[in-house]
């Protein structure tokens, strides 16, 4: 994380070096971003078992190979198991990089584009208090003000965002079915 100025100005929602039109906000929030840590746990148990599967495989057919040519079967074990050792060590770091991840609360501005903009502070009280004036800046055009918060950098693959909803065709939706 590294520190940034928020501020509001003639119209203008900057954050950063990033301005967004205070006509074309459409959504001030907080919220906490957590980690994915049940999705990147079971991806490091598929890949591991892929990955043991094709190992496990390859030795069968080293050990098929070995009764023509046993230095070419010594190649392949080694191969093998040191591309498996390292698939295995890649896919556990990657892991432990989600599942070690904090959470992280942060307040979101959203647009009417698809462009959105996410702050964060080791005080959270801050990002619930910014909320309000952003959106009187909203509603008075005149309005300025200028806070430092932090800028949150994260994978957004590795965070949960919420429920994400598809509707499929337009009547009789009712509530929000979890699978």
């Amino acid at each position: 994380m590294r520190s940034l100025d928020l501020r509001v100005g003639k119209r203008l929602l900057w954050v950063g070096a990033a301005a967004y039109p205070l006509q074309n906000i459409t959504r001030v929030y907080t919220f906490t971003l957590t980690p994915r840590r049940k999705d990147a746990t079971m991806l490091f148990l598929k890949r591991a078992a892929l990955t043991l599967a094709v190992a496990f495989g390859l030795t069968i057919l080293a050990a098929l190979s070995a009764i023509g040519n046993q230095s070419l079967a010594g190649g392949i074990l080694t191969f093998t198991w040191l591309g498996a050792i390292g698939a295995l060590v890649f896919s556990l770091v990657e892991m432990f990089s989600v599942v070690g991840a904090p959470p992280q609360y942060v307040l979101a501005v959203e647009t009417s584009g698809p462009s959105i903009a996410m702050v964060t502070s080791s005080d959270p009280r801050q990002l619930d208090q910014l909320v309000s004036p952003i959106v009187q800046a909203i509603e008075n055009p005149e309005a300025e003000f200028q806070v430092k918060v932090e800028q949150l950098f994260v994978n957004p693959k590795n965070y949960h965002f919420g429920d994400n909803v598809n509707m499929y065709g337009g009547s009789g939706n009712v509530g929000v079915g979890h699978s």
